[in-house]
């Protein structure tokens, strides 16, 4: 009886009604736009990216295939406001539904200038902007190179104004193509050989004026670290005064338009002329200024007394000379007199100190064993003296001791 009751109905594995929700659900809405935060952003090793699509009240899960992804000029976070185009697609082994994206831009600002801030503030924190690895362009530089394209109006002003400014200067022209597919590539081929070769001095890398979209070669991370390792200094020079690049932060200098930028690395031969000539009327004016001064010092000395009696001096110099001479004669002679009356003192101390002086006077001198004896201790009775006198000396034999005093 129960069995019947099922009999009449239709019942679905799930499988089956898996797969008419899918059906129903991708057939009933067409690719849409949907807006929303991103949140659980992960970036898988396929190339493929997953995140959450959400907002106040709700989420939905969102896939972007390698071949999409890779389409994309800015990097996915946590947080970005976005708007996806995108097909409702049911994944059948889950039984969920997800946003399968196929175009995605940011909410409230252009895709390229999201890219650029992201690029701008990644490199930034790189260290790529730091004013301690920029160069400094060349004073008299010999030859100059540019990049940009050959037909643009970039080129032909930068000619103008060098040839203006110095027409001997020497330029040679790396044509590429400054926006569009390639284009980037093509800059950055072209910094890579003009370091390989060395043939200039300073680099123009630039254009004219332009959207977003067409200056975006210059905003390409490619060229920024090609800028930046270049050992040639750089200047950048790409669209109009109120134009910035993400190249013009890098290079070693920004100039506002290409013509700034030829009028940067050159120096005005008018203006050279004009400082050295006054560098020439000034040294010349010195110049001048010392020999007037070096004459009237000649003939100042000319007219000295030195020079209209040159034999006078030589006679005070021989009367000076005498006068010191007698001056050293006479401290000499009073220095050898007061050394000969102090020899005399001398000798007179040491002759009261002689022994033999004393002996002159009636004393002797008594000796033992060659000794002198000062004390009777040192006698035996019957020993053996000499006994020295002034004038001779003779042997005695001691017979009586007496008591030492």
């Amino acid at each position: 009886m129960c069995v019947g009751k099922f009999m009449d109905r239709h019942i679905y594995t799930v499988s089956s009604l898996t797969h008419e929700i899918k059906t129903l659900l991708e057939t009933s809405f067409p690719r849409l736009w949907v807006e929303g935060e991103i949140s659980n952003y992960k970036a898988h090793s396929s190339g493929h990216i997953y995140f959450t699509l959400k907002d106040e009240n709700a989420q939905i899960r969102c896939a972007m295939w390698r071949f999409k992804a890779g389409e994309l000029l800015f990097r996915l976070e946590d947080g970005l406001k976005v708007i996806v185009e995108a097909d409702i697609q049911v994944y059948e082994k889950n039984g969920t539904y997800q946003l399968i994206v196929q175009q995605l831009q940011p909410a409230g600002i252009g895709a390229l200038q999201l890219a650029f801030e992201q690029l701008k503030q990644r490199l930034r924190a790189e260290g790529l902007f730091d004013e301690a690895h920029k160069k400094p362009l060349p004073e008299f530089p010999e030859r100059i190179g540019v990049i940009t394209s050959p037909t643009g109006a970039a080129i032909r002003d930068i000619i103008s104004v060098i040839h203006r400014r110095f027409p001997a200067m020497q330029i040679i022209l790396y044509p590429v193509r400054v926006q569009g597919e390639g284009a980037a590539e093509e800059i950055v081929q072209a910094i890579k050989d003009f370091n390989e070769c060395k043939a200039v001095d300073v680099l123009i890398v630039g254009r004219g004026g332009g959207s977003l979209e067409d200056l975006w070669a210059f905003n390409e991370e490619k060229v920024a670290r090609a800028i930046y390792d270049s050992q040639i200094p750089i200047v950048s020079a790409v669209g109009h005064e109120i134009d910035f690049s993400i190249s013009d932060f890098v290079a070693d200098r920004r100039a506002a338009t290409p013509t700034a930028a030829a009028e940067m690395v050159v120096p005005d031969r008018k203006e050279l002329a004009g400082i050295l000539t006054h560098y020439y009327e000034k040294i010349t004016q010195t110049i001048q200024q010392q020999i007037t001064n070096s004459r009237n010092e000649l003939l100042s000395l000319k007219r000295s007394y030195a020079f209209r009696r040159p034999e006078d001096l030589i006679f005070q110099k021989i009367q000076r000379l005498d006068e010191i001479f007698r001056h050293m004669t006479m401290v000499t002679n009073h220095l050898l007199t007061l050394h000969q009356q102090n020899l005399y003192y001398l000798q007179q101390q040491l002759r009261h100190l002689n022994p033999l002086e004393i002996l002159q006077r009636g004393y002797s001198i008594c000796y033992k064993d060659g000794q002198v004896i000062k004390n009777v201790k040192q006698l035996n009775i019957l020993d053996v003296v000499q006994v020295k006198l002034a004038k001779g000396q003779f042997l005695s034999q001691v017979q009586m001791l007496g008591e030492g005093q």
